[in-house]
């Protein structure tokens, strides 16, 4: 790809992250991305990315890199000490994307994406990077299984606690705050507060009969 090429594409990215920020994923038109980056060519999101969905890919791409960079780090780190502490896990999580409040507009451009993926009606996994074998958040989900109840599991816990901690940091972006230590920390917290929380029994009984209404069996 040449410089001006690239140039080009990056343009198309930054503009893309400023608005996403703004006013998100949905409510920005592609033909207005393009005039945000400059380009005379109204079309010219579509020439570099196909369509939103390649452009959002191609922003998550941008991002991801880092943010898996860092979390293998922290799962490294939690391997070595040996422990069954699911704080540290909650910090695996959390601490790679918080590291994106302190990246300006292309940071909060980032969370706010998504942010926006995660909280669809039908949601996308995509930007958590299950589908790869490889990926941080697939050996996450592997470390911090064992660890949670059987129930808690069965019932998405890691994926709703992973949304949580994606929509208060994409909230957290959109002020004017430059501290996050606290924040993150406590953030932590409440993440691993909802991975240990317990099942109840009203759950597991309504659990049990939504499992005996699809086998055609009823319930007991």
């Amino acid at each position: 790809m040449s410089a001006p090429n690239k140039e080009t594409r990056e343009r198309l990215l930054e503009a893309a992250e400023r608005l996403f920020a703004e006013r998100g994923v949905d409510a920005v038109p592609m033909r207005e991305i393009s005039r945000e980056a400059g380009s005379k060519n109204v079309v010219a999101g579509q020439y570099w990315f196909g369509d939103r969905d390649g452009l959002v890919k191609a922003l998550l791409d941008k991002h991801n890199p880092e943010i898996e960079s860092r979390r293998h780090a922290l799962l490294d780190a939690y391997e070595a000490a040996g422990t069954d502490d699911v704080a540290l896990l909650a910090g695996a999580l959390v601490r790679p994307l918080g590291a994106k409040l302190d990246q300006g507009i292309a940071g909060a451009g980032f969370l706010r994406t998504m942010s926006d993926l995660l909280t669809r009606p039908d949601p996308s996994v995509e930007p958590l990077g299950v589908g790869s074998p490889t990926s941080s958040m697939q050996r996450w989900r592997a470390m911090l299984e064992p660890l949670l109840e059987p129930e808690a599991v069965l019932l998405h816990r890691r994926f709703l606690t992973t949304r949580f901690v994606v929509v208060e940091l994409a909230l957290r972006a959109r002020t004017d705050r430059t501290e996050h230590a606290l924040f993150l920390s406590h953030l932590i917290d409440v993440a691993a507060g909802q991975l240990l929380a317990p099942v109840s029994a009203e759950t597991r009984r309504l659990r049990s009969l939504r499992v005996d209404s699809t086998k055609g069996t009823p319930p007991q």
